[in-house]
C-alpha cells in the first residue's frame, strides 16, 4: 500500500472551509472517494456544497443535506454522488445505495464515514475538521497520485495567495490532449479575471530513439520557459499573444491575460472567412517578420526554439504506420512497408532544403485561435498554444490552417486563404513561391500522416474515441496534398496500403 500523506490546513472561518472545497474540486478525479469527518457543526456541509458548486461552475447550485434520502446525485463534469450514512443501519446497506456504481462512475463524498468504514475503499481521501481556537483545523491524509493531486492544489492557492491573488476564486478552465498542461480561470476578490497555467515538471519517459525520450526527440516543450519567451517575441513583433503577468518557472506555474474564447467559428461550427483570413495575414506578418531563434526572456534567460528537423519530421510521419495502417488493415506494417515508407520520408525532407523556414507554431488552428473584436487588422488574431514553437518551414503553419484539422475548410476558402498568403508574402519582398508551394504539400502531407495515426492512437491508448470523426476530413487533406508531383512516390505507397483511393 502506498505511503500515506498528511496535509493540514487552518481554516479561520466559514468562507476558508468553502475556500477548501473549491481547491479539492480541481484535484479529485473519476473513482476518487472522499470521506468527510468532524463534529457536528465543524463545516463539512460547507465544504461538500463549496465543492459541488465549484465543480458544476455555478454558485447558485441548489445542494440539499442528503440526511434523509442518504444520498444525492449530481451529473457534473465529473459525475458526483454526496451520501450522508448518518441514518445507516449497517455498512451493508451501502450496496443497495449504489456506492460501487457511483464510485466507478465518477465521485463520491461521503460524510460520517465511520458508520461504513469497513465498506470504504482503503484508498480514500479522508478529511477531518476540528474546532479549535482560533477556527477549525482540516487534516487531510490521501495516498499515491491522490496525495500528489491534493498537494498540487493547495501548493497553486499558496502561489496565489503569495502574489496578490488571496481568496481568488478558482475555476477548472480545461487540460489539454497531453494531459501535461492544465488550465484554470482566476478571479481576484476584485473581480480581475486571468488564467493560471498549471504545468508542473514531470519524470523523463522512457527511451525512444538514441537514448532519449520522446519530448526531447520531438522537441515537446517540458516547461513554462518556451511559453513565456514566444509569447513575448510574438508581443513584440506586433500579433497579439497574451501577456505573462507572474511566472514561478521552479513550480511550473503562471499568471497570464486572459484574451477571451470567441474563436474563428460561428455558432454552428463552420469557419467564419473574414476571421481565416485575418488569421492567415497574421501568419504572413510572422513569417515577413525577422527571425529569432535565441529568445531573451526573464532576467536575462534566453529560449533556443528547437529545429524541425529530419528526426522529429519523420516520427511525427511514422504515427500513420505505427498506429492508422494496423487500424486500417488489421495488421502491422510489414518491414519492407515500414523501409520504403520511411525511405520516402527522407526524400521528402531532402526536398525541403530549399525552403524558407521560420517560427513554426504547429497547431496554428480554430482552437488556438482567440478572436480579437476590439482590436485592429492583424492583432484580431489572438494566439494560444504555442509552447511546442519550431524554427521549420512556414508552409507548415499554413498548411495548419487552410487544413484546419478540427474543422472543414471548403476547396473556395482554402484558395482564398493561399492566394492571401501569396500576395502578402510577394508584397514583402523576396518570395519563392514555386519552393513554398512544394513545401507547403509536403508539410501538409507529413501533418496529415502524423494526424491519420493520431486520431487512431487517441482511441485505442487513451481511450479517446471522439477523435475519430476528424478521420474524414483528414483524409481529404491528405488526398489534397498529394496531388503536387513531388509527392507522387507517397501517394503511391498510400494507394498500394490502401489508405487512399487509387482515384487519387
Amino acid at each position: 500500500m502506498s505511503e500515506k500523506t498528511v496535509f493540514q490546513i487552518e481554516l479561520k472561518g466559514e468562507a476558508d472551509t468553502a475556500r477548501l472545497g473549491e481547491d479539492l474540486a480541481l484535484a479529485l478525479e473519476q473513482g476518487d472517494c472522499l470521506a468527510l469527518s468532524g463534529d457536528l457543526g465543524a463545516g463539512k456541509s460547507t465544504l461538500a456544497r463549496a465543492f459541488l458548486r465549484a465543480l458544476a461552475d455555478d454558485e447558485a447550485l441548489e445542494v440539499p443535506s442528503p440526511t434523509f434520502t442518504l444520498v444525492q446525485t449530481y451529473p457534473l463534469r465529473f459525475p458526483v454522488a454526496h451520501f450522508d450514512l448518518y441514518r445507516l443501519g449497517d455498512s451493508s446497506e451501502l450496496d443497495e445505495l449504489g456506492f460501487d456504481e457511483a464510485l466507478a462512475d465518477g465521485i463520491c463524498i461521503v460524510e460520517w464515514p465511520e458508520v461504513a468504514a469497513d465498506a470504504l475503499p482503503n484508498d480514500r481521501i479522508v478529511l477531518t475538521l476540528q474546532h479549535t481556537e482560533t477556527g477549525r483545523l482540516a487534516t487531510i491524509t490521501a495516498s499515491g497520485q491522490r496525495a500528489d493531486r491534493i498537494g498540487r492544489t493547495l501548493a497553486i492557492r499558496n502561489f496565489l495567495n503569495r502574489n496578490g491573488y488571496e481568496g481568488s476564486l478558482r475555476r477548472y478552465l480545461t487540460g489539454d490532449a497531453s494531459v501535461m498542461r492544465a488550465y484554470e480561470k482566476i478571479r481576484s476578490v476584485e473581480g480581475h479575471a486571468v488564467l493560471l497555467m498549471d504545468w508542473p515538471k514531470r519524470p523523463e519517459g522512457p527511451a525512444v530513439l538514441d537514448g532519449k525520450p520522446y519530448p526531447k526527440v520531438a522537441h515537446i516543450a517540458e516547461s513554462i520557459e518556451p511559453f513565456v519567451a514566444v509569447a513575448g517575441y510574438l508581443r513584440d513583433i506586433g500579433l497579439t499573444a497574451p501577456e505573462i503577468y507572474i511566472a514561478d518557472y521552479e513550480a511550473g506555474l503562471l499568471l497570464i491575460e486572459d484574451i477571451g474564447s470567441d474563436g474563428v467559428l460561428d455558432d454552428a461550427g463552420c469557419p467564419i472567412p473574414e476571421r481565416y483570413r485575418e488569421s492567415i495575414a497574421a501568419l504572413a506578418h510572422l513569417h515577413g517578420s525577422q527571425r529569432q531563434q535565441d529568445i531573451p526572456f526573464a532576467n536575462g534567460r534566453f529560449h533556443h526554439v528547437p529545429d524541425f528537423d529530419p528526426v522529429a519530421i519523420k516520427m511525427e510521419a511514422r504515427l500513420l504506420l505505427d498506429w492508422h495502417l494496423p487500424w486500417k488493415n488489421g495488421t502491422p506494417a510489414s518491414e519492407e512497408q515500414r523501409l520504403s515508407y520511411l525511405a520516402i520520408w527522407d526524400n521528402l525532407i531532402a526536398e525541403l532544403s530549399d525552403c524558407e523556414t521560420h517560427l513554426l507554431l504547429r497547431d496554428f488552428h480554430s482552437p488556438n485561435i482567440i478572436w480579437q473584436e476590439q482590436a485592429e487588422g492583424i492583432r484580431k488574431v489572438g494566439i494560444i498554444d504555442f509552447q511546442d514553437s519550431m524554427i521549420g518551414p512556414t508552409a507548415y503553419d499554413v498548411a495548419s490552417l487552410v487544413q484546419d484539422a478540427r474543422v472543414t475548410i471548403d476547396a473556395a476558402l482554402a484558395d482564398t486563404l493561399m492566394a492571401d498568403y501569396l500576395r502578402l508574402r510577394h508584397a514583402q519582398g523576396s518570395f519563392n513561391e514555386k519552393a513554398f508551394l512544394k513545401a507547403w504539400a509536403i508539410m501538409a502531407a507529413q501533418r496529415n500522416c502524423k494526424l491519420a495515426g493520431l486520431w487512431v492512437r487517441l482511441m485505442q491508448r487513451d481511450a479517446k474515441p471522439g477523435y475519430m470523426q476528424h478521420m474524414p476530413r483528414t483524409l481529404t487533406y491528405l488526398a489534397s496534398a498529394l496531388e503536387h508531383e513531388a509527392l507522387t512516390p507517397l501517394r503511391e505507397w498510400l494507394k498500394q496500403a490502401g489508405i487512399v483511393s487509387s482515384k487519387t
